[in-house]
């Protein structure tokens, strides 16, 4: 598979070691596993399957598992996925805006658990509908008593909450390729409607996300992709921790995830993509966003761009290593915003 183009459509399986430092965990170590196949081997238009697993822990005890599968049946008739996934992993909380500062960061120790569920039926003309539903749990804390948390975030919220949630999808898709495509267009909407259990019954609520994709082929080897993102928290409360997050390994990449939060968020980029050789791919990207408490303003947008390469080491999957460095504004008085990725598979 590394070294040889496998044109059968036989199922593959990599692996890859995570290693990290930080001051705060340690040395973290750990590994990633890919299972991708095909649920049918006869029709082309079958799109490729998937389980993905990841396992970390650090020299401090913190851990990070999670376990996925996006699922195509024979056809595309049905599209499911599930993630099931616990983070005992610690986490900087800058505030809430668009604006918040380093001075401000204040370490939380966070305990999350999370059930995600779909199903998506073809209706035909490559549109999806169907439901999403799951259930989070979040324990969270900061030993700081004059720190953002604790002086920012009502009491209510501070220790974190559960709630489960359920509501409708729908997808449009005519993607070439579900894994690197070069053309087609993909949307896809979801709203969840949350109720909080336990501890956080009181809290009703809602989260919106919307996202459109499309790509076009510039030359063989050269691609264009466009991704605009847009999400929103619903509900008079809004507790911090369910905010929409700025900064993650897909789009606006070189943020913290989470240095920006707020009731909504709208992201945009493109991505150019050369394929070198059938093995390594070279991409360029450059997008704008910005988290807002209700008003939109271009003025507040805030830059994202960068570069990476691609390794394939499934050509017939065009599955791939990412390696992607991304870089954001400089706030005042702070070093600009920076962030390095590896992973698997294309960042959309």
């Amino acid at each position: 598979m590394y070294f040889e183009k496998d044109t059968t459509k036989r199922g593959s399986f990599v692996v890859l070691p995570v290693l990290s430092s930080a001051p705060e965990t340690g040395v973290e170590a750990g590994g990633a596993a890919l299972y991708s196949f095909y649920t049918d081997t006869i029709h082309r238009e079958t799109r490729l399957s998937n389980i993905y697993a990841y396992a970390t822990l650090t020299t401090k005890g913190q851990n990070r598992l999670n376990l996925s599968t996006n699922y195509w049946s024979p056809q595309n008739k049905y599209n499911l996925t599930a993630q099931l996934g616990r983070i005992d992993f610690p986490v900087n909380f800058y505030g809430v805006g668009n604006n918040t500062v380093k001075a401000n960061e204040d370490y939380l120790q966070q305990k999350r658990y999370r059930l995600n569920l779909s199903a998506l039926r073809n209706l035909g003309s490559n549109i999806y509908v169907g439901l999403v539903g799951g259930a989070y749990k979040y324990d969270l804390g900061s030993d700081n008593a004059t720190g953002t948390l604790n002086t920012v975030i009502p009491s209510s919220d501070r220790g974190g909450g559960s709630f489960i949630y359920l509501g409708p999808s729908f997808s449009y898709d005519n993607r070439n390729n579900n894994t690197y495509t070069t053309k087609g267009i993909y949307v896809h909407a979801y709203y969840n409607l949350m109720q909080g259990v336990f501890g956080n019954n009181s809290y009703q609520g809602g989260f919106f996300n919307i996202e459109y994709v499309q790509f076009f082929a510039l030359s063989k080897k050269l691609v264009l992709g466009i991704d605009i993102q847009e999400q929103s928290l619903t509900g008079r409360r809004s507790p911090f921790y369910l905010l929409p997050l700025m900064g993650n390994d897909e789009i606006m990449r070189g943020y913290y995830e989470g240095r920006y939060r707020d009731r909504n968020l709208l992201a945009g980029q493109a991505e150019l993509r050369y394929r070198l050789s059938e093995r390594i791919g070279l991409a360029a990207f450059a997008g704008s966003g910005e988290v807002f408490q209700s008003s939109f303003k271009i003025s507040a947008l805030k830059p994202n761009y960068g570069g990476g390469i691609r390794y394939f080491f499934d050509l017939e999957k065009g599955l791939a290593v990412r390696i992607d460095y991304g870089m954001g504004q400089q706030p005042v008085g702070e070093k600009r915003l920076s962030g390095l990725y590896v992973g698997l598979g294309q960042s959309f």
